[in-house]
């Protein structure tokens, strides 16, 4: 069920035509931004961990990173006008990654002479166990399908997304209220991914012990995100119909929406990515950071006269820099590479590019708003 005054703004526009508006706002303002990510981390690298401490010696790079950070932004841009919200990170990765690393293996773009850390970690080759080596392609094909089956479900010339979406689970007058909830079980992205996870078994050839071990890992990794989420999802619900009571008040989003817009008014676009970024930072979730303040940014946006969907893209922007410094990721990034104790240090570290994406996003956000 739409929020009033998203139904009403809508207009005889659907909410999937909206939301890919919103998309391919946020991936274009992305094309401002994103695309200098790769260039940013180089120069860090370099200033902060250089034998010489040097800026230079990143900026050597530059070429090869505006290309790396372009053969994601444009891909996702295009992916995101053209077929959907869905797909722009998945697709704009896998294609950006099948551009960069072969033009990379042929020197492309880069400098004559290699940048290398002053001392080198000897590393000890460990010997690969089981019978036999899995061929790149094999491993590399449950992320195609995912890719592939998403833009086959998308795509309106063909009827599967009519078949997909005609199977509908909802929930009519909710206790008693005139609050409705319904969604499409079988055209919602997670399905096609417990499909690929399906499908993957078969491919490899998994047995059950090791399907098992397999669950059992992907478990405890998502044991974080299912609790926020869980506990999120009716927190958010509850945030969105606020409105229906018996006292007639606002919901929690507009009372919060009137009161900004009479604090912050038209510069709103500069503080909506922060919003975002705080969201994600708290929560650990972009997903639940957008679910969080969605409705909210939407509702300062029609108070200001703002464009709605840039205001949303703003937000989905400031979600996604939120989660560079979001502890939760920090954490299990930490584990990984065995630098457990060093959260405050990497939180510093990554603040850089944290604020360039988000203060970035809120300045262009006003420019194409003013």
């Amino acid at each position: 069920m739409l929020a009033q005054i998203v139904e009403n703004s809508l207009g005889s526009m659907s909410i999937s035509q909206f939301l890919q508006e919103v998309a391919s706002t946020a991936v274009f303002i992305d094309l401002f931004i994103g695309t200098f990510i790769p260039l940013i981390l180089v120069v860090m690298l370099t200033r902060f961990f250089g034998e010489n401490r040097s800026w230079k010696e990143g900026f050597e790079l530059f070429p090869f990173a505006i290309f790396a950070g372009l053969s994601f932004t444009i891909p996702a841009f295009l992916v995101a006008t053209l077929l959907g919200p869905e797909f722009p990170s998945i697709i704009g990765g896998l294609v950006g990654m099948a551009i960069v690393v072969p033009a990379a293996k042929r020197g492309f773009l880069l400098p004559d002479k290699p940048w290398n850390f002053s001392e080198t970690p000897s590393v000890i080759a460990q010997p690969v166990t089981g019978n036999k080596k899995m061929p790149l392609w094999l491993a590399w094909l449950p992320y195609l399908l995912v890719a592939v089956f998403l833009v086959l479900t998308r795509l309106d010339i063909l009827p599967l997304k009519g078949w997909l979406r005609k199977v509908k689970v909802g929930w009519a007058s909710i206790l008693g209220t005139e609050i409705s909830t319904f969604f499409e079980p079988l055209y919602l992205p997670g399905s096609i991914f417990i499909l690929v996870v399906v499908l993957t078994i078969l491919l490899y050839k998994m047995n059950a012990s090791l399907v098992r071990k397999t669950f059992s890992q992907s478990a405890k990794t998502m044991g974080g995100s299912i609790i926020a989420l869980g506990t999120a999802v009716p927190m958010v619900r509850i945030f969105i119909n606020s409105g229906v009571n018996l006292a007639d008040l606002g919901s929690m989003p507009m009372e919060l929406a009137a009161m900004v817009s009479e604090v912050i008014g038209g510069n709103w676009p500069l503080a909506a990515p922060i919003i975002g970024a705080l969201g994600s930072f708290i929560s650990g979730s972009a997903t639940f950071s957008n679910m969080m303040f969605s409705l909210f940014q939407f509702s300062v946006a029609d108070s200001i006269g703002a464009n709605t969907e840039a205001v949303l893209a703003l937000q989905v922007l400031g979600a996604n820099s939120g989660n560079m410094i979001c502890v939760l990721n920090v954490v299990a990034a930490a584990s990984v590479v065995n630098l457990g104790g060093k959260e405050g240090t990497i939180i510093r570290m990554t603040l850089i590019p944290m604020l360039f994406y988000a203060l970035l996003a809120g300045i262009i956000g006003f420019l194409l708003l003013m």
